[in-house]
């Protein structure tokens, strides 16, 4: 009795690692590369969406970062004041064409309509720092795009997934199994999965972007009211 109870057990313990073994087998089979493939062309565009998306986003966040040092810094903005104070004016406007940075642009054109009204002059820097932040959001609308596009991208992956699985069942007619719907339904559902980590990638990377934007006409606008100021100052 006790023999047999050992066999039982032994065969039941077999069972159990074969089950286990064909289990890790399988997982060790299906990786994230593969599972990807099985998405279709879907994929494809999905993959060259966010390459897009992160190329903008590196290219933006640089500009934006040298940008936001350069506003950031008092230095420019000291010299500009100390050259002004000396009635060198000269030497205030060669400084900021020297200057490549939005301010730099700004306070040179503030300095190219000196004689006229003080509102002209702050009108012209008013247009010039639109300018500049209409050149930092260059692209910047892309990375949204791809946000918005990602999950509808991956939704479109899902009807034709379908679309498969049940095209498959038409033609099997009677003979309709697991494994011959498969291929629809794993596209179907992997393309839904990647439609909507790009979009939340994109949408994550817009929202940085636009955060250091808004720093950067932070930065500029606290330095024009500086030049403007500076220009109210009795001689």
């Amino acid at each position: 009795m006790i023999s047999k109870l050992l066999l039982i057990l032994g065969d039941s313990v077999s069972a159990v690692d074969t089950v286990g073994a064909a289990t890790t087998t399988a997982a060790e089979r299906i990786t994230l590369w593969q599972m990807a493939l099985h998405g279709g062309w879907i994929m494809l565009v999905l993959a060259l969406l966010l390459v897009l998306a992160i190329y903008i986003f590196v290219e933006r966040y640089l500009t934006l970062n040298g940008a936001l040092k350069g506003e950031a810094d008092n230095l420019f903005m000291d010299e500009i004041r100390q050259h002004v104070h000396n009635g060198d004016v000269d030497a205030a406007r060669k400084l900021s064409k020297e200057t490549d940075t939005p301010l730099g642009r700004m306070i040179d054109k503030g300095f190219s309509r000196l004689g006229r009204p003080l509102p002209d002059i702050q009108a012209a820097i008013e247009n010039e720092g639109q300018l500049e932040v209409a050149r930092l959001e260059k692209h910047v609308s892309l990375v949204a795009t791809v946000a918005s596009l990602g999950p509808m991208i991956g939704f479109l992956g899902t009807v034709t997934g379908m679309i498969t699985a049940f095209q498959d069942m038409a033609y099997a007619g009677n003979n309709i199994d697991i494994q011959l719907l498969s291929t629809g339904i794993y596209e179907a559902m992997v393309t839904t999965v990647g439609g909507l980590i790009v979009g939340i990638i994109c949408y994550f990377l817009h929202n940085i972007l636009v955060s250091r934007i808004n720093k950067v006409v932070f930065e500029l606008e606290v330095r024009a009211n500086e030049f403007m100021d500076l220009l109210h100052e009795p001689a």
